[in-house]
């Protein structure tokens, strides 16, 4: 088993954990590394969850922070092992996100006794289909885990705290068609030609600006998929348009809807799936404490992340981590070791 030094620098903690490789599903080797470490240092309660590994202090503070990171990666993409050079580490891991879970890992070795009492949450999965997130089966099983007054999820945010989240949702529409030889096309319907209006809709569609808390969230609604077509001559006699709508915090799934539809009237459609979004929550104490210790910015996070899990618990998220988002998932992926250092100077000061 691998030996982790969460005293060690972030940055050499960070080249440890990319080494250990830990696709979604193969978190064993990574998850057992990181539960010896904790369990190792003695000031924590550590539990072992699957292949997510949970610690926390308990020292009677007023108030608590969870700091939670996921411990998989997409599949690797001769992107192993860690590359340091320059200042930069290149691998797969380095964003998304063993950066993040480093600092969390190392605050959690040299802050024995911070003045907000901290979960530390790492797990499992959460790069696949939600029903495999680790997140959600600690949320089932072990609730009492995931209580706190801020949750910082370590995502890749280019040191930049981005709070909230879009919600998501997609939705299909359905046309029927007739079928018919193309040489006697007037004897069929053709189905895709269906599509035309609602994508007129598309293309005229205005989307929201809106700002909550001083943060600007844009919405957007875009055709994502078409699907159609029988043979190449035959005219269809069904299409379907899949079309993703990323909303702004304020509105809830069901009212993301309503406007879905009303932007589809006269179209029948189905939601495939949906996400609610997560409000910023700066107002509350602990975050706009967290945001004065990264100098007073934020952003509105552009996207959706577990952040959402946490505000749906009802206590404001944040998303903090060293890395650039646009490389996750990329063959090239790779972090400044400044920004690592930076996010753990920035997580310090505000927790000791």
């Amino acid at each position: 088993m691998e030996h982790l030094d969460l005293a060690a620098d972030p940055v050499d903690l960070t080249c440890a954990l990319v080494d250990i490789q830990s696709v979604s599903g193969e978190e064993a080797a990574i998850a057992d590394a990181v539960q010896a470490a904790l369990a190792g240092l003695g000031h924590l309660e550590v539990v072992r969850d699957g292949d997510a590994v949970l610690a926390r202090t308990n020292l009677g503070r007023p108030s608590r922070v969870i700091l939670a990171g996921h411990l998989d990666t997409v599949p690797v993409n001769q992107n192993l092992p860690v590359r340091r050079e320059d200042g930069v580490l290149h691998g797969l891991g380095t964003v998304d996100m063993k950066g993040g879970d480093a600092v969390f890992l190392h605050l959690a070795a040299t802050l024995p006794e911070p003045r907000h009492d901290i979960t530390f949450v790492f797990y499992d999965c959460e790069e696949v289909e939600a029903v495999r997130n680790g997140l959600g089966r600690i949320e089932r099983e072990r609730p009492e885990w995931l209580r706190a007054d801020l949750a910082i999820v370590g995502e890749p945010s280019n040191a930049v705290i981005e709070a909230g989240c879009q919600g998501t949702m997609r939705v299909e529409l359905r046309f029927a068609g007739r079928r018919a030889h193309t040489a006697r096309a007037w004897m069929g319907v053709n189905a895709i030609h269906a599509l035309a209006e609602p994508m007129r809709r598309l293309a005229e569609y205005e989307p929201r600006d809106v700002d909550i808390d001083g943060l600007t969230y844009r919405e957007g609604l875009q055709a994502v998929r078409v699907s159609g077509g029988v043979a190449g001559n035959v005219v269809p006699d069904e299409a379907v348009l899949t079309v993703n709508f990323r909303f702004a915090p304020d509105r809830t799934p069901e009212q993301a809807e309503k406007h879905v539809r009303e932007v589809f009237d006269g179209f029948e459609l189905s939601v495939v799936d949906s996400s609610p979004g997560a409000l910023p929550g700066l107002s509350e104490p602990a975050a706009a404490e967290l945001v004065r210790a990264a100098g007073g910015k934020a952003a509105a996070k552009l996207g959706w992340t577990d952040v959402a899990r946490f505000a749906a618990l009802g206590m404001p998220a944040v998303n903090f981590g060293p890395g650039d988002p646009t490389l996750a998932h990329t063959r090239e992926e790779h972090v400044k070791t400044a920004e690592i250092r930076q996010v753990a100077g920035i997580l310090r000061e505000f927790l000791a």
